[in-house]
């Protein structure tokens, strides 16, 4: 039997690319699953283009294999609609045993030519969304005195990115907010770990292709460059890492950073 049967796992971002190869994952394992995704297209990035409908889509593959989910629609900047999915999601299963902070948005631009609101939204959403997620989680493992946390960045956490300095920014402050949570949550059995891919085959590259006028794959090795001649990673590979990650297996891994980079970083 997986020692995931039974558990729960909190997932933003979770109607698509790497947060619906994680759920996917899980639920295959016998996990519960809480999914957390916009319902609504934002105005930044123009790409973006949220809705309920693919989280309604992801719940009935979630029990097409047998598995139960409960989903919720919303903006991970707000407290009201955090909250709430939390509160649900353990009145549905009883608990949360792991969150998967995955809700993230990516975009170019100059740094000295980025617009405020541009600014706002990236930290808004890949930062402040993770910390305020983890605001309404924590209390709940503390209690349990249990859980994994695994907060999505990215290569791009670990070093400068041209004209990606607001990205950049926000996975830089996710290494912080690992390393803070780990110190303060030990006690109570929460282990904490950042994770940093370098480009995932998701539909943000063809987002980020529309935006630049190229092609996902232009985009992947324009933002990467991956020493495995690779252009990117798939999203179950990201998903098999943080089933590890979470699992007994790793059971001594908190407060660090784990690369899943195809060698980008040795370079």
């Amino acid at each position: 039997m997986s020692e995931f049967k039974n558990k729960t796992v909190f997932i933003t971002g979770a109607a698509k690319g790497q947060g619906k190869a994680v759920a996917l994952a899980f639920a295959k394992e016998g996990a519960n699953i809480i999914a957390f995704d916009l319902g609504k297209k934002l105005p930044y990035p123009v790409y973006n283009d949220g809705s309920k409908h693919a989280l309604i889509e992801l719940k009935k593959e979630i029990e097409n294999i047998g598995g139960r989910a409960f989903i919720y629609a919303g903006d991970v900047r707000n407290a009201a609609d955090i909250q709430a999915a939390v509160d649900g999601g353990v009145k549905e299963f009883g608990g949360i045993d792991v969150l998967f902070n995955n809700a993230g948005i990516c975009a170019y631009g100059y740094s000295h030519e980025l617009t405020e609101e541009e600014w706002d939204s990236m930290i808004g959403i890949n930062l402040k969304g993770s910390w305020l997620t983890g605001k309404y989680v924590i209390p709940v493992m503390r209690k349990q005195k249990r859980g994994v946390i695994i907060n999505n960045s990215s290569v791009g956490g670990l070093r400068g990115m041209n004209r990606l300095s607001h990205y950049a920014a926000s996975k830089w402050g996710l290494v912080g907010l690992t390393k803070s949570w780990a110190l303060e949550n030990t006690e109570y059995g929460i282990r904490v770990i950042s994770i940093h891919p370098t480009g995932v085959n998701t539909p943000m590259n063809d987002g980020l292709a529309f935006m630049e006028g190229a092609t996902p794959e232009e985009i992947a090795v324009r933002s990467a460059g991956n020493l495995i001649p690779v252009p990117w990673i798939e999203p179950e590979d990201v998903a098999d890492s943080v089933l590890f990650l979470c699992s007994d297996k790793a059971k001594y891994v908190t407060g660090s950073q784990y690369v899943l980079d195809a060698g980008l970083l040795t370079r």
